[in-house]
């Protein structure tokens, strides 16, 4: 999984005993989203084994009921702690059938977005919480055959689930509600996605079927937003010399989905901000994360760590082959250029960050990005023949089961006879990071010796300009563009020149970004990054030019009028920001972009939009008693990072007087929910 933060795969000791006991083969499950309410009932069926006697069974589900609960065809009681199914008769040893009915009302897990033909549903299990809408184990080392049927949808909405397809002939106005697994997985990657899509298709090398979703709205995106998905799905499987093992492979995105992406089997589902258009490609683009949840259907889905402590098996896999699959797409330089990144960010973290990367509490940053370099380490060290041999054996191995770091360096040992115990003391089982380690392998490449020879020397700008003129690769040439910014311009002019001639996005996005006052011997030289192919350029441009140059507010609001931006309106937003403080627009013209401001803060769009929007309106009017309400909304929200800035501003703010007087007034005058969440703030202590 692609995300900031992660769930822990916590193993209670009482479940961990019950998979010694009783093996969970296959769910049936009819299940039936309500929308209106927010809720899901359906019909389950398990096919379970006992092995050795045990007293109770649990089925972890959160505050769900449940009714027509029956093993082996006969009624049998039950007890609903609340957290699990416990079921204490009627099983024996051997094979059992468990059948029963729930409802439940999630208050996680499965999420209701939009309404009518822009409902969205779809569901993030995130290492153990799917037990919040579908009776199923938290433990992930319970690994089960999911077929999901969907039943009672809109039949303008697609719907998507785990595995293939399968059409019931009886149902005609439903296309595949039906899905079947034919192999176990973790109860954490069974998923739903229903929504207004579009999809089209593709077949991969080795022929499996490739889909491709996107919002009816965004059929123009399909392109960019998926671009090199085929390329890299028939790297991927080369690279790792493992057939993907799942048969179709699938990708859909969300509106204010909670991270970057999730590699549910067979079916990926992705944040909406990824959606993307030609220029947006060049932005912000799904590729990495693309890589990283397919690497994933390998790394995670076909086999899965035991515990949080082994959580690096995952993604500092899924994060390693994905840069291995950039590097097969963008080259070596990029691909060493990213590793750098890396090891920057795990040298500054290691300041403050104590915990090793084989701790089920290590960070984000390690389990990912450490875990990537470890495995750099390891496959330089060994040779790539080695390390491909010895994946492969370990995936073929201990496929459909679950594994623990032990596991995969033992097969390391016997392919290689790479001393594992000291790399496993240095790189999993130590904190920090090694620097001076690391980079040995990173000055392997010529890029990156060149790069930090100009960091370090004190090169005239002659021999700079000298190098922006060279086929240096591109953080060389921003670096020259950032280093002189404190360089008088008339000196510095030919710099900028000559980083705008690269005609090189991110090296002209440097120059806008290290350029905010602009000498009129360079305004339209400047003037040109208005038509770059990035959204980001134009607008920290278009911001800077308005600063600089009065007397052309109006030439350049309407030289970029139509220009929206990326999924979340920034370019749009500023414009907004913009004219409302031009002095020569009309009042009309000034209240039509205040009022358009309101309504990108408002419940009809994204997180990202109404967070963009929000910033703006706190900025121009904070004391506007729609703005207050509209801050106010955004604290229940689903998404937590979105509430958390609600929150936080919220607290601020009401530590002024004159503001919290406001919002007292409006708590007076609201209905009884706006009411409840005004004094719900107001009530807390300072």
């Amino acid at each position: 999984m692609f995300r900031i933060l992660l769930a822990f795969f916590l193993i209670t000791i009482s479940f961990a005993q019950q998979t010694d006991k009783v093996d969970f083969i296959k769910c049936d499950a009819s299940v039936s989203p309500n929308a209106s309410e927010k809720s899901i009932y359906g019909d389950v069926t398990y096919e379970f084994k006992v092995k050795n006697a045990i007293d109770t069974i649990k089925i972890d589900a959160k505050n769900m009921e449940f009714s027509r609960v029956m093993i082996n065809g006969k009624s049998v009681q039950y007890k609903n702690s609340g957290k699990t199914l416990d079921l204490f008769e009627g099983f024996k040893k051997g094979k059992n059938k468990l059948t029963f009915s729930y409802s439940v009302k999630p208050k996680q897990t499965l999420y209701f977005t939009g309404y009518h033909e822009n409902l969205q549903i779809w569901t993030q299990g995130q290492g153990r919480y799917t037990s919040h809408w579908l009776p199923s184990f938290d433990d992930v080392n319970e690994k089960v055959i999911f077929n999901i049927t969907v039943t009672d949808v809109n039949p303008i909405f697609k719907i998507i689930s785990n595995g293939l397809p399968k059409k019931k002939p009886d149902v005609m106005y439903i296309d595949h509600y039906s899905f079947e697994m034919k192999k176990p997985m973790s109860s954490y990657l069974v998923m739903l996605a229903i929504g207004n899509f579009e999809k089209q298709t593709a077949r991969t090398k080795s022929g499996t079927p490739l889909e491709f979703f996107l919002n009816k709205k965004d059929v123009s995106k399909f392109e960019p937003t998926y671009r090199y998905s085929k390329e890299m799905f028939d790297y991927l499987e080369q690279e790792i010399g493992v057939k993907y093992p799942w048969g179709i492979y699938r990708q859909i995105p969300v509106r204010d989905f909670l991270y970057a992406g999730m590699e549910n089997t067979t079916s990926t589902i992705f944040a909406q901000d990824f959606v993307v258009d030609e220029i947006g490609f060049n932005d912000r683009n799904y590729v990495n994360v693309n890589a990283h949840e397919l690497a994933h259907q390998w790394f995670g889905d076909l086999i899965t760590a035991q515990s949080g402590k082994h959580h690096w098996l995952q993604e500092g896999f899924a994060t390693y082959y994905a840069l291995l699959a950039e590097r097969h797409l963008f080259g070596d330089n990029y691909f060493y250029e990213e590793l750098n990144d890396y090891a920057e960010q795990l040298k500054r973290a290691s300041k403050t960050d104590t915990i090793p990367v084989m701790n089920e509490k290590a960070s984000s940053l390690s389990f990912y990005k450490k875990g990537a370099w470890a495995l750099h380490v390891m496959r330089e060290d060994i040779g790539v023949k080695n390390f491909q041999k010895a994946v492969k054996k370990y995936l073929k191995k201990y496929q459909y089961k679950n594994v623990n770091t032990d596991d995969f360096l033992k097969i390391i040992k016997e392919v290689s006879n790479y001393d594992v115990e000291h790399f496993k003391k240095v790189w999993l089982e130590k904190p920090g990071f090694e620097m001076e380690i690391a980079q040995k392998y990173l000055f392997k490449n010529q890029f990156l010796q060149n790069y930090f020879a100009v960091k370090k020397s004190k090169k005239s700008l002659g021999e700079l300009t000298e190098i922006l003129k060279s086929d240096a690769y591109y953080p060389i040439k921003q670096h020259i563009v950032y280093q002189t910014q404190n360089v008088p311009f008339e000196e510095r002019k030919v710099i900028l020149e000559t980083a705008l001639a690269t005609n090189n996005i991110l090296v002209r996005r440097a120059v806008a970004e290290s350029t905010p006052i602009i000498p009129e011997a360079f305004k339209s030289q400047y003037e040109t990054l208005l038509y770059d192919a990035s959204y980001q350029t134009k607008e920290i441009a278009l911001l800077n030019l308005w600063q600089n140059f009065p007397e052309d507010h109006l030439r350049y609001l309407e030289q970029t009028k139509e220009i929206i931006g990326n999924n979340d309106k920034s370019f749009r937003l500023t414009w907004l920001a913009l004219a409302m403080n031009t002095e020569k627009l009309t009042e009309d013209i000034k209240s039509n972009s205040y009022n358009q401001l309101l309504d990108f803060a408002s419940e009809n769009y994204e997180s990202s939009v109404r967070q963009n929007a929000l910033e703006l309106l706190l900025q121009i009017n904070p004391y506007d008693e729609e703005v207050i309400s509209l801050l106010f909304k955004t604290t229940i929200h689903h998404k937590w990072q979105f509430t958390k800035y609600g929150r936080d501003n919220i607290r601020r703010l009401l530590k002024n007087q004159e503001y919290r007087n406001k919002v007292e007034n409006l708590a007076k005058i609201s209905n009884k929910e706006d009411q409840a969440l005004f004094l719900k703030f107001l009530n807390e202590k300072i």
